[in-house]
């Protein structure tokens, strides 16, 4: 894992390490927070939530969003990178249901730890009671788990960053009858919920994100899941103005891939 010093700053940001104290999740909950620079904090900000935090110091995160910050190209805003635990297959996933493995059966904890835990945290250690809008991104499971977190508190929050999402999380196995239409939980989730005009989603994948094709179609699975995540969201009443789809020729199921999309996510959501 990438070591972050306690406090850096640079031109727009400090970035400084802080533990959070979980009673639901039973752990100590490391965070990475990247502060806009006090002259930048004179009105409330965005505040952006990430999911597998630990892996931004790796890309690395904070002179790219400062880069951002300082040239002008997005407007200032406070990013917190939560960094995973040793029980991650458990924690991230959907609170919705568990997957056929049992793995997700504490996303449920997770998501109170999100809202009772560290939000009043953010807000007392950023001295902001309150933030112009909210939004949670993440890599992987973390980005299933982002995308969990936001559909099921539409209130909360205005955008979701997906990259490389587990979007195949499924209720049954291969071997147990798996139908894509009926066992993917995070499309269940959106064909049973409702329309939030004002929530946008970036959703990122990679041609080379894996080699599996479970329908044999030509396209690999986690395309097709983006995919057919897309289009049960358009059939909620979501449209291109909603859902931001970047697909990487290139594209890589790890962190310098996602390092790469990152600053069009930034763009996408805060671009001046």
């Amino acid at each position: 894992m990438a070591e972050t010093p306690s406090e850096i700053s640079f031109t727009s940001i400090q970035v400084t390490r802080h533990t959070v104290h979980s009673e639901f999740l039973e752990r100590e909950v490391l965070i990475d927070l990247y502060l806009p620079v006090e002259s930048l904090r004179k009105e409330p900000l965005s505040l952006l939530l990430i999911n597998d935090g630990q892996d931004l110091p790796k890309m690395p995160f904070d002179e790219l969003l400062d880069q951002l910050i300082t040239d002008g190209e997005i407007q200032p805003l406070i990013a917190v990178g939560i960094h995973c635990g040793e029980d991650r297959k458990m924690e991230y996933g959907t609170a919705y249901a568990a997957d056929f493995k049992g793995r997700g059966a504490k996303a449920g904890l997770y998501t109170k730890f999100v809202f009772d835990e560290l939000l009043p945290f953010i807000r007392k250690i950023s001295l902001m009671q309150s933030f112009k809008d909210k939004s949670f991104a993440g890599f992987s499971l973390g980005a299933l788990s982002a995308m969990d977190i936001v559909w099921n508190h539409p209130s909360e929050f205005n955008r979701i960053g997906v990259f490389s999402g587990s979007l195949w999380w499924r209720r049954k196995g291969y071997e147990d009858g798996y139908e894509d239409e009926k066992d993917r939980l995070m499309h269940l989730q959106i064909r049973k919920g409702g329309f939030y005009p004002w929530i946008r989603t970036f959703i990122q994948c990679g041609q080379l994100d894996e080699a599996e094709d479970r329908n044999k179609n030509g396209i690999i699975d986690s395309i097709d899941d983006a995919l057919d995540l897309i289009i049960e969201m358009k059939a909620k009443g979501y449209t291109d103005e909603h859902i931001h789809y970047l697909e990487m020729e290139d594209g890589k199921h790890d962190v310098p891939t996602w390092a790469r999309a990152l600053p069009l996510f930034l763009k996408w959501g805060w671009g001046v």
